[in-house]
């Protein structure tokens, strides 16, 4: 199974750190991250997980669950969370889910053969909280994720669902965003009483709405 951005993402119930989760019930009305680990023990994810645990306010102020995946058991991950806290100087809260039959990895395309027969590859969806998958991010087993990233596609999508916005390169929370070709400049002004600048009829700023 291929998941694609637009996707309903598969509800699951799997044990997990947490106990037995049902993966709906778990993000309830909350946009959702997943995201998936080669295997426990592994220093690129150790770190991660160490990140991802000291950002839970960053992930609260934006209404996010965040539940990671590792095709090892509940006991390894148990002992590795120990060793995370330890190595990272954090308390990791969210849980983590042992897919050692690997059910959940198949159902989210996790396992690509050219990268490892059994391992997971380290990918991430964020999931909105009409259960729809609105991004998908892989990256190689040995390249850590950039957890900033995460927080800024976050910040886009929320805002761009609250107004008729689109955000441009290298965008972050308070600058000018782009109003998008579907509004008509007219339009755009009414929209938008901070004003619009208009550098091509298709290239239009404003700046951000909720600030």
């Amino acid at each position: 199974m291929s998941i694609k951005l637009g996707d309903n993402a598969p509800n699951f119930q799997a044990d997990s750190t947490a106990g037995n989760i049902d993966f709906y019930e778990y993000l309830g009305n909350s946009w959702g991250i997943l995201f998936s680990h080669p295997a426990d023990y592994t220093p690129v994810c150790t770190t991660e997980l160490g990140f991802t645990s000291k950002l839970k306010p960053e992930f609260d102020k934006r209404n996010t669950k965040v539940i990671a995946l590792s095709v090892d058991g509940v006991e390894d991950h148990q002992n590795w969370i120990k060793d995370i806290n330890e190595t990272q100087n954090t308390e990791v809260q969210f849980p983590i889910i042992a897919d050692k039959d690997r059910k959940v990895s198949e159902l989210y395309d996790f396992i690509h053969p050219n990268a490892s027969l059994t391992a997971t590859v380290r990918s991430l969806l964020i999931i909105d909280p009409d259960k729809k998958v609105r991004l998908i991010i892989t990256y190689p087993a040995s390249t850590g994720r950039n957890f900033n990233e995460i927080l800024r596609v976050l910040d886009s999508l929320q805002l761009v669902d609250s107004y008729k916005i689109a955000t441009p390169a290298n965008w972050i929370d308070g600058d000018d965003v782009i109003v998008p070709p579907s509004v008509t400049t007219e339009d755009a002004r009414n929209i938008f009483p901070k004003g619009v600048q208009e550098v091509k009829p298709y290239l239009r700023y404003t700046p951000q709405p909720n600030k």
